[in-house]
């Protein structure tokens, strides 16, 4: 029996959308709108080997939703037998620790969440609002990006500020891309041959944004995002983890104000702050032309994200594979190398040629002699997003 899911991912200017069915082998249709709210807005929509392009106004996301149904309704296809509406909503505090449907009460709380994700929540909301009123007769489904990492022990989780003050600020590590984490630590464990359950796997999340998690038997135990996107590793844009410092620094010395930081740190830093390039493929072209500043820019990358790894091994007591996946994990061939080659003390040591053949299936790039497994898991957070929404309709 066929159960399409309309997944709906809402940002700011912009929704991404797909319309599957977690039983069929690939998605029914995507799409994209953007620059919702600006003079000339896009909307994208695929259907097969089919494209629909339109340029227009959305003056919000009501409109934007209603375009969507509108492009299914033109172009196909059907929504008549959509069984639910998944949202991806980036931030659920510590109040939704697993997916949940949503009612007036959720949204309301996701509002006094808002100020957790001021860049995120928002326009989720607006999306789910606009969606409840364009398919009002079906579920929708908030899948939360934190919900995976509800799990931290509190010694992972817990900063060391102010008692009073984290606890009226709901001030903790909350984790993000835990839709990725949890579907792509499920898929390593099949890779291995293993029940989840007797895994200790280090998951790295490698994308214009970028994550790192310590999972054992399928258990989230850390990870390097914290209360907002910005902590942990280097970026393509956001500088990771720096001396808290810094920010008191630049303002009293550079004149900057709070939102100048805040900005310098999420869109100017990272690789393009280093070098100037976002896309890995520009760095290694960079590197190898003899740009110095890229080849730094790769090793501070790698040095962040060996360092993690290192520190997970030792929170997990021993390690089974360290996984890559998302645009980065999945497709840098010259960034596992690196990374890798750098933890042979570990047991980890690749097969270059694996290492090096490109494929959209799970795989295991070790060399025979490797004592703990290299996997490159890809992502697919669309299917785990209509699972998710399926489990808590009751499908």
């Amino acid at each position: 029996m066929a159960q399409p899911i309309l997944l709906l991912n809402c940002g700011s200017s912009s929704i991404k959308y797909q319309l599957l069915d977690p039983a069929e082998p690939g998605p029914r249709a995507v799409g994209i709108v953007q620059r919702i709210g600006l003079e000339t807005s896009t909307i994208d929509h695929e259907v097969g080997e089919n494209e629909y392009h339109e340029e227009t106004h959305f003056a919000n996301h009501v409109e934007a939703v209603a375009a969507v149904v509108q492009m299914f309704r033109d172009h196909g296809p059907s929504l008549d037998d959509v069984v639910a509406v998944g949202h991806r909503t980036v931030h659920g505090g510590s109040t939704f620790v697993e997916s949940t449907l949503i009612t007036e009460e959720v949204i309301e709380k996701l509002v006094e969440l808002s100020g957790l994700a001021p860049l995120h929540n928002p326009p989720g909301i607006a999306g789910i609002r606009a969606a409840q009123e364009v398919l009002p007769d079906v579920p929708h489904v908030g899948v939360f990006d934190t919900a995976f990492f509800s799990t931290l022990p509190a010694e992972a989780y817990t900063y060391a500020v102010d008692r009073e003050v984290t606890d009226r600020y709901s001030i903790r590590k909350y984790g993000f891309h835990g839709t990725s984490h949890s579907y792509v630590s499920k898929q390593a464990a099949k890779c291995l041959g293993r029940p989840i359950e007797e895994t200790k796997l280090i998951v790295c999340h490698l994308g214009n944004g970028a994550s790192i998690s310590a999972v054992d038997g399928g258990v989230a135990i850390d990870t390097s995002m914290g209360l907002t996107p910005l902590q942990g590793l280097v970026m393509g844009t956001r500088s990771g983890d720096v001396d808290p410092g810094l920010h008191a620094f630049l303002v009293n010395s550079a004149g900057m104000t709070i939102a100048e930081v805040d900005d310098l740190l999420n869109k100017r830093s990272g690789m393009a702050g280093l070098c100037g390039y976002t896309d890995m493929r520009d760095v290694k072209a960079a590197v190898e032309n003899g740009d110095q500043a890229s080849r730094l820019a790769l090793d501070v990358y790698v040095h962040r994200l060996v360092s993690y790894i290192g520190s997970y091994y030792a929170l997990l007591g021993g390690l089974d594979a360290v996984v890559f996946t998302a645009g980065v994990g999945e497709n840098a061939d010259p960034v596992r190398k690196a990374v890798i080659d750098r933890l042979s003390h570990f047991g980890l040591k690749l097969d270059d040629d694996a290492n090096r053949a490109r494929s959209k299936q799970p795989r295991d790039i070790s060399a025979a002699d490797a004592t703990v497994r290299t996997l490159v898991v890809p992502t697919n957070e669309e299917l785990a997003m209509a699972q998710e929404t399926l489990s808590v309709i009751g499908r």
